[in-house]
């Protein structure tokens, strides 16, 4: 549910992305209509439009966000398809949290892709994380592959109980599904922290190969 008005989401995420000092004021233009806020605008880094994106959706009563965000890449920060796999084998191999000899990338005109296998979908979520600021990318599709032999009662139980530790009383708020490891979480959060924390949380557990993030922020819960 809403509690906020679309004038005032916009004016709210408005405030955000001009408080984050890696984007220039005035390049990303925000719409909002019944909650969904839509990003537009063009910036020089595939970094700064995902964290557009994650400043809006840092704002509470957000529902879903639109990133429009067009990343065009000019003078010193442009890099060949060369430069860029690179750069990304050395960022996957300096990256403790990565198998990088079971990730291997493929670069067209700056668009990434991953592609391999892993055991955990921390690891997959970290691959990305480690090319997603270098310079000259322009995108990333991740289709890391994780795999498990971990049954899908097993894996429910595993989140349930780490729900139950992290989260608290706000556990009986989310539901959680699990279809062959892939994961969906639904329900209300107090903050975006807390979402942070909770999607942290099960993507380390063995058996989750895919996160379905159908949470909300409710900033009334924190009143509560």
């Amino acid at each position: 549910m809403t509690y906020k008005s679309d004038d005032e989401i916009q004016s709210e995420v408005m405030s955000q992305l001009a408080g984050d000092l890696r984007l220039n004021k005035g390049e990303i233009g925000v719409t909002v209509k019944k909650g969904v806020v839509t990003l537009a605008g063009i910036v020089d880094t595939y970094a700064k439009k995902l964290a557009a994106q994650k400043d809006a959706h840092r704002v509470p009563c957000v529902l879903d966000v639109a990133n429009d965000i067009e990343v065009e890449i000019t003078g010193s920060l442009q890099r060949t398809d060369s430069e860029i796999a690179q750069a990304i084998r050395h960022a996957l191999e300096w990256n403790l949290l990565v198998p990088s000899d079971r990730i291997h990338s493929t670069i067209t005109n700056g668009w990434v892709t991953l592609e391999g296998n892993v055991e955990y979908y921390s690891e997959r979520a970290d691959a990305e994380r480690a090319v997603t600021p270098l310079q000259g990318v322009r995108g990333v599709a991740n289709n890391i592959l994780v795999s498990t032999s971990v049954e899908p009662e097993r894996v429910k139980l595993l989140i349930e109980d780490v729900l139950e530790r992290r989260a608290g009383r706000e556990a009986k708020r989310i539901e959680v599904s699990v279809d062959e490891g892939n994961v969906t979480l639904t329900g209300a959060v107090k903050s975006w922290d807390e979402k942070k924390s909770i999607l942290g949380a099960v993507g380390h557990l063995p058996g989750v190969r895919m996160i379905h993030d159908h949470l909300y922020i409710d900033p009334y819960l924190a009143l509560l």
